[in-house]
Order: structure tokens, then sequence, then C-alpha cells
């Protein structure tokens, strides 16, 4: 059965759900990193509530979004310097643009992949990413994701999970030399569940 993703954003919009709770978590991490302006990757974007209402003027951004309806809205939304894309998040090629990010933006995608794309994913967010660039993601549940990015060179910054919600809210930097972009790379596969 495939998930109605226009009906589970509606979630955002009831005070007090999880989906607004973790909004404003995702915004309480992202609106010191944008006190300028930035690069930014957004991967599976959704309407881009969480970056584009903070996104300063001078900003560059790519957000990938694979549902039409979804995307239009954050096109809507878009100002000068963003680029929002309908298509395929999983790929490293949309985001040539703006990389290397200093801030990139994987809310919504480890929850809904396979392990062994988590996996790839993660490693290969070091070709994305500026020196010092920093990734805010999500998951719902306990996973190993925090254990992944200290793998793979990131730094935690910050973990939320709340006791009465399932959502997390991880901060990572990365604290190694960022590797060298490559196009083509396939990260992961979004399983429609």
């Amino acid at each position: 059965m495939t998930r109605d993703w226009l009906r589970w954003h509606d979630e955002y919009e009831v005070p007090g759900s999880s989906l607004a709770r973790r909004l404003e978590v995702v915004r309480g991490h992202l609106r010191p990193l944008l006190d300028r302006p930035r690069r930014v990757i957004s991967m599976c974007a959704g309407d881009g509530r969480d970056v584009l209402p903070l996104l300063p003027d001078g900003s560059r951004a790519v957000l990938v979004e694979a549902d039409p309806v979804l995307a239009q809205r954050a096109r809507d939304a878009a100002g000068d310097g963003v680029t929002v894309l309908t298509g395929d998040a999983g790929t490293t090629d949309p985001y040539a643009a703006v990389a290397p990010a200093e801030v990139l933006l994987a809310c919504g995608v480890f929850g809904n992949i396979p392990y062994e794309d988590t996996r790839r994913t993660i490693a290969s967010l070091p070709s994305l990413l500026a020196p010092g660039g920093t990734v805010i993601w999500t998951r719902a549940g306990d996973s190993d994701v925090r254990e992944l990015f200290g793998l793979n060179g990131f730094d935690e910054l910050a973990f939320v999970a709340p006791a009465d919600a399932r959502f997390r809210v991880g901060v990572h930097r990365l604290s190694r030399e960022p590797d060298p972009y490559a196009s083509g790379v396939r990260l992961f596969r979004f399983v429609d569940v």
C-alpha cells in the first residue's frame, strides 16, 4: 500500500502532534545555522516548511521532493536562490548546484529507507558538505544512526529523543575533511510504505 504523503503532511497542522513538535525541534536547531546566507540541501523536502521560512536572503538552496504537489507548494513558498526539484532525492545529482553545502537536512529520510541505504547515505554525506558542514536528521524510534555518523567523521552537536514521542532529531557536524563531490552516486531508494 502506498502512503498518502499529502495526508501525512496534514499532521503538521495539528497543534501538539508528533510532526508539529518535531518541526519545532528541527527549526530550533536550524535557526542558528542560518544566521547568514548559506548553501543548503534538503533531501525529501516535502513542502519545505522546515527551512524556507528561516532561509536568509542571499542563500542558495536545493530542495528535492518526489511528490509533485508538495514540491509545488515548496516552489510557491521559495524565494530567490532556491531551487525546488520534483524528483529522486536519493542520488547526488540534484545537489550539484549547491554542493558543497554548509547545511544539509535529511528529515524524513532514514526511517523510510533500508538500513544498507542509511549506512551508504551517511558515508556519502561528506561529499555533499563544506568543511564543518552540519546535518540535521530525523528518525522515528531508536536506531544506530548516531553511531553511523560518528563512524563517518561527524561530531554530534545535539540529539533530541522525547520520552513521550517516537521522533528523534539529530544534529551532526562534519569534523574531518570533506570528500570531493561525485555525480551519479546512488545514496538511497525511498521505500514507499
